[in-house]
């Protein structure tokens, strides 16, 4: 895992990462931060192409446990999409949506739920 330490999204308090915790004793969501250094030695190019097109092939920035299988819905790739005609009808030059609506629970939703499972299971939570 290439997660260094979680941090308070108002103080900067930072809490280690190998323990649950919930919000920040600020009562904020803690925020977590990674070795980016230590991701780019796997996170690659090639690696990236040869792997499943789900959230998990981003595994280097994701809070992954080494050795933790990740708890999946079928989270796919969604796409991004450009809407050029309703860009235009907008005045806008271009729009680009994210399109959500293929994931299993038709919204970003299943990917918070999945990372959560994921996290919980070698905390014993789940």
């Amino acid at each position: 895992m290439n997660v260094t330490h979680l941090e308070c999204s108002l103080t900067g308090e930072r809490y280690t990462a190998n323990e649950p915790h919930n919000l920040s004793r600020a009562g904020k969501p803690l925020l977590v931060r990674y070795d980016f250094d230590q991701a780019r030695a796997t996170l690659t190019r090639e690696s990236i192409a040869g792997r499943p097109r789900d959230m998990w092939k981003w595994r280097e920035l994701l809070p992954l446990p080494d050795g933790c299988e990740p708890v999946s819905l079928g989270e796919n790739e969604t796409p991004l999409i450009e809407l050029a005609n309703t860009a235009a009808r907008a005045g806008a030059s271009s729009l680009i949506v994210k399109d959500e609506g293929r994931l299993p629970t038709g919204s970003v939703m299943a990917r918070g739920r999945a990372l959560g499972g994921t996290m919980a299971r070698p905390f014993g939570i789940a």
